[in-house]
């Protein structure tokens, strides 16, 4: 065992084993006054990687206490490094005076495409072909700017293209799949109704054959982007009552939809009730290998498992952020960093962002080798989404009143991740996902 005085402040570090220490400490009133932002590691030193940085220097490498960056492959780390770059340099100037306003940037959409972040886990039709890793790590740094930003990409790839990527004919594929990987059109997945959301399978929105088309009648509510989409992927129940989806491009006659006006939480994303009154649509615009309910399913799953990913950036924000300005902030002639009851609330943010980030890696690889289950999308969903709120709550505590003002970005993160919390599955609704699969036993209702 080995042991080591360091200066005048008293810190004893004891070796127990390569990367392994303990440090007794004297005079311990003195020493965070005068030692309060020294790590002292014992030989060799364990791999800490932090950042102090604020919302506003993204730039910076981001919390990793597990050293997961050494997990990832040199493409992936260079997928989440465009990510976080472009964030920086093109999305962060925007995002305050868009929340204020209630508008999203449209100029983003196409550049994002041209990045390559709508789906970029498939393989063809110019898709990256990027693993469901990189995928994830995209949706992080996208979240760590704004959910809303998240969200539309979460909505234009992982469910209106992919729906028409597994579901679509070869035709359908080359006449909405360009247009939509590249942000020249945009889509949007319409299956929650007003009276149907945690139930989709209750859904009323009904598609009779006339002919050479088909005419829908009925609502969606809260769905991204339906009042200015080119390409809308609405599920309906046909004659036979079987669930089918069915594009319904723009200015169809018989479609109308309005924005939700008055919202506190995802305030840069369009989100639209729509209603369809005889509208009409070719035939040859239902998608040929879509039936049931399983289909609209399969698709959320790919968008909860970004979701996963995406609100641990949020988290790590709100962290960093509080981390920042505790460091910063004094009280009682002292930084607010030095107390108990705030070192407290940071470790448990590192805490449990380290789990969730572990926890995304692990379903993302399981994703790729084709492994993972429905309900192990769900614990991730609701698992990650809950830690980032509760992250998002603590940092928000610690900020003190600063915490409610847009000059920091948790209060922000508060209001948009309860929306997260709701959305693509409810965090109830999970747990019973998860219970069924877990006891053999459905706990749903009927």
């Amino acid at each position: 065992m080995e042991s080591r005085r360091i200066a005048h402040c008293e810190i004893v570090v004891e070796a127990l084993a390569p990367g392994a220490f303990f440090v007794r400490t004297a005079g311990f009133e003195s020493l965070r006054r005068q030692a309060r932002d020294r790590i002292v590691f014992a030989s060799p030193p364990a791999k800490l990687t932090r950042s102090t940085a604020t919302h506003t220097d993204m730039t910076a490498t981001s919390l990793d206490y597990y050293g997961i960056e050494e997990l990832l492959t040199e493409e992936e780390r260079a997928a989440r490094d465009r990510a976080r770059r472009f964030v920086q340099e093109e999305v962060l100037s925007e995002i305050v005076p868009c929340h204020r306003a209630a508008k999203f940037p449209d100029n983003l959409v196409p550049r994002m495409g041209a990045l390559g972040f709508y789906a970029p886990y498939l393989k063809e039709h110019g898709y990256a072909g990027l693993s469901h890793t990189a995928y994830g790590l995209i949706m992080q740094e996208l979240e760590r700017a704004d959910s809303g930003l998240r969200s539309l990409v979460s909505v234009q790839g992982a469910l209106a293209i992919q729906a028409i990527h597994s579901f679509g004919s070869p035709e359908q594929q080359a006449r909405w799949l360009p247009g939509l990987v590249s942000g020249t059109l945009i889509g949007c997945f319409a299956l929650t109704e007003h009276g149907h959301g945690s139930d989709p399978g209750g859904m009323e929105t009904c598609a009779r054959r006339d002919g050479d088309h088909y005419v829908l009648n009925g609502s969606k509510c809260w769905i991204g982007n339906a009042s200015i989409a080119d390409v809308k992927v609405v599920w309906a129940k046909d004659d036979d009552g079987h669930v089918g989806g069915f594009v319904v491009e723009k200015d169809a006659p018989g479609f109308r939809a309005q924005d939700i006006e008055g919202k506190f939480s995802l305030r840069m994303s369009r989100t639209s009730e729509c209603w369809f009154e005889n509208c009409r649509i070719p035939a040859e615009n239902r998608l040929p290998k879509a039936s049931g309910l399983g289909a609209p399913l399969s698709c959320l799953s790919h968008a909860r498992a970004g979701i996963a990913w995406g609100v641990i950036g949020a988290a790590i924000d709100c962290y960093e952020t509080a981390l920042a300005y505790a460091k910063s902030r004094e009280q009682f002639g002292r930084p607010i960093a030095g107390f108990q009851l705030v070192q407290q609330k940071l470790v448990w943010m590192a805490q449990e962002i380290t789990k969730a980030q572990l926890l995304a890696l692990r379903l993302t690889r399981m994703m790729e080798m084709g492994s993972a289950r429905p309900a192990q999308i769900s614990l991730a969903k609701r698992n990650n989404v809950w830690m980032a709120l509760e992250c998002a709550r603590k940092a928000r505590d610690i900020l003190g009143a600063a915490g409610i003002t847009d000059r920091y970005p948790v209060i922000r993160h508060v209001m948009n991740l309860e929306t997260v919390s709701t959305y693509e599955g409810t965090h109830d609704i999970h747990t019973l996902v998860i219970g069924r699969d877990i006891t053999g036993i459905s706990a749903f209702g009927g």
